[in-house]
């Protein structure tokens, strides 16, 4: 296995190019001194570690001028290239003097904007990641899979704001001058996705079946939705016979000749781009699963696939994913496959924006991550936990997923043992069907144990014996009811009121009962050693965990 090439980094100037305006605004500091950024990373004050060289910094949750012109100290110290914080901010002196006494340029998120939507982009622009292949190859003059650059190159083309769009109208990339366009065009940019009015708009008028069946330029009139829209001058993007995607520029009028022929030109430069980033994705996460895999095996070779993955020496943790049976999914399973790995996708989308240098993949139907975390073991372990909880909160229970945690160890070998116990958790959350949940083995172990007791009966193929089977087979002649008194006798722990009570009868009535059950099943009730193999059975009888 080659090692991968060193990724292109972005230039600070030129993510602001890319992204400034609409997502992104410079409060203060040069950031034309940074040529190369490190890294994207999401403050933690709880993180000691030292950061990446120019790492770019998310300022989550950080508000108030004292806060921001502590972190921005704390930042020029560990050498970062800028701060986002979200806008409004306080431009107080102290705050303004910080940012220029530390060299980290200050910058403010667009209120509205998203903070995962904006840590997906920059990552897209600060790692042009061409794997397999040289960082410097080209595709039309633009670097190959650089679609922000390409955008750019587009609107100058045909001198309107672009966006090149997925085959979902997912915003791949825009290009700058959008304060030319409108607000629809700025919502769909700081949603990373067409709205949902405007997509029904435009399919009651029948836009994307006449864009789908034209093979040059679409000219597309405002739609009705709001006022002050302008038109769109829209391209399909293809590959032969395949749809990848779609070009939109928002126009003045009908545009002339030169520019149709522009647009269709560009259309087929985008194909390429489309095409070569996804090829490169596609080996990308091939590479990174087998990492991944690797990794969790344990062993010698963990090692190895953690320094890969730039992960070796920190303390990591496993968590493990996976969909919970359903009657939708059970009946259709090609939304079950494409659901899976929509989850997948935004599971890896969290933990890499939460947890930097988070690696996941999806190995068979479960969705893994290697979290990397500080802190104690214990403290390591409910974080992870936390992030895992978070996650399922914003995905909601659409598709109902549930996710198990492992142990935090910073030892390589000992990863294949925070994957079974990750594994473990996972099967329970299972069997329990509740969507949305997730836990460490410590606090379901219980119910681990019962699962895999089950399993040891079925492998023997070991029948109901004992005193068990005499009631049970009492109750099947007779249509009795001694299992019930038996089961709410142990629940009660031997209180006959209580038990009684469980079992609806009077107290009189389930002496009566029990002490036919002792008869029946030839069963010394004082005895400790009956009892528990007698919950034990019942236990293992009921497969599911409650």
């Amino acid at each position: 296995m080659s090692e991968m090439s060193e990724p292109q980094r972005a230039s600070l100037s030129r993510i602001i190019n890319d992204l400034g305006g609409t997502f992104l605004e410079v409060v203060v500091g040069d950031v034309k001194a940074h040529e190369q950024v490190g890294a994207v990373v999401m403050h933690d004050p709880g993180d000691g570690r030292a950061l990446p060289p120019e790492a770019l910094v998310l300022g989550i949750g950080v508000y108030g001028a004292s806060d921001v012109t502590e972190l921005l100290r704390l930042l020029g110290t560990r050498n970062a290239a800028a701060l986002i914080v979200r806008a409004p901010l306080d431009r107080a002196p102290e705050v303004l003097d910080a940012a220029h006494d530390s060299g980290v340029a200050l910058l403010t998120l667009t209120e509205g904007a998203d903070w995962l939507q904006l840590a997906d982009m920059l990552r897209t622009v600060v790692a042009q990641d061409d794997v397999g292949d040289d960082v410097t190859s080209t595709l039309g003059g633009v670097s190959a899979g650089d679609l922000f650059s390409l955008a750019n190159a587009v609107a100058a083309l045909i001198d309107a704001p672009v966006t090149i769009e997925d085959r979902r109208y997912r915003v791949l990339a825009f290009s700058g001058r959008q304060d030319e366009a409108d607000a629809a065009r700025i919502r769909t940019i700081l949603d990373r996705q067409v709205p949902e009015v405007y997509l029904r708009e435009d399919e009651g008028r029948g836009v994307f079946k006449a864009l789908y069946r034209t093979e040059g330029p679409l000219y597309v009139e405002a739609s009705r939705v709001s006022e002050n829209e302008i038109p769109r001058l829209a391209i399909a993007v293809r590959a032969g016979d395949e749809i990848l995607g779609s070009i939109w520029a928002a126009v003045a009028g009908p545009p002339s000749p030169e520019r149709s022929q522009a647009l269709i030109d560009a259309g087929k430069l985008v194909a390429l781009h489309l095409l070569r980033r996804r090829a490169g994705a596609d080996v990308d996460h091939r590479l990174r699963a087998d990492l991944v895999a690797t990794a969790l095996e344990g062993g010698p070779k963990a090692a190895y696939a953690l320094r890969r993955l730039g992960l070796l020496g920190r303390t990591v943790n496993v968590v493990a994913m996976d969909i919970i049976d359903d009657g939708v999914h059970e009946t259709d399973p090609s939304r079950h496959a494409s659901d899976r790995q929509r989850l997948a996708d935004a599971f890896a989308m969290h933990f890499s924006s939460v947890a930097a240098r988070s690696a996941t993949a999806l190995l068979g139907n479960v969705s893994y991550g290697l979290i990397p975390l500080t802190g104690s073991v214990e403290q390591s372990e409910q974080r992870t936990k936390r992030l895992a909880v978070d996650f399922l909160k914003r995905t909601g229970t659409r598709v109902p997923a549930v996710i198990g945690v492992g142990i935090a160890t910073g030892d390589p070998i000992r990863l294949d043992e925070s994957r079974a116990r990750a594994d473990r958790a996972l099967r329970v959350l299972r069997a329990r069907g509740t969507p949305g949940t997730a836990a460490t083995m410590s606090e379901v172990h219980y119910d681990a144990l019962v699962l895999e007791l089950q399993d040891l009966t079925l492998a023997h193929r070991a029948p109901v014996a004992g005193p068990l089977s005499r009631i049970l087979e009492y109750d099947e002649r007779r249509n009795g009811s001694l299992r019930e008194t038996l089961e709410c006798w142990l629940n009660a722990f031997g209180d006959i009121h209580a038990a009684a009570a469980l079992a609806g009868v009077h107290h009189n009535t389930f002496r009566y009962r029990l002490k036919r059950l002792g008869e029946v099943g030839e069963i010394d009730l004082e005895s400790p050693d009956e009892r528990f193999a007698l919950m034990l059975q019942l236990r293992l009888m009921n497969p599911a965990v409650e």
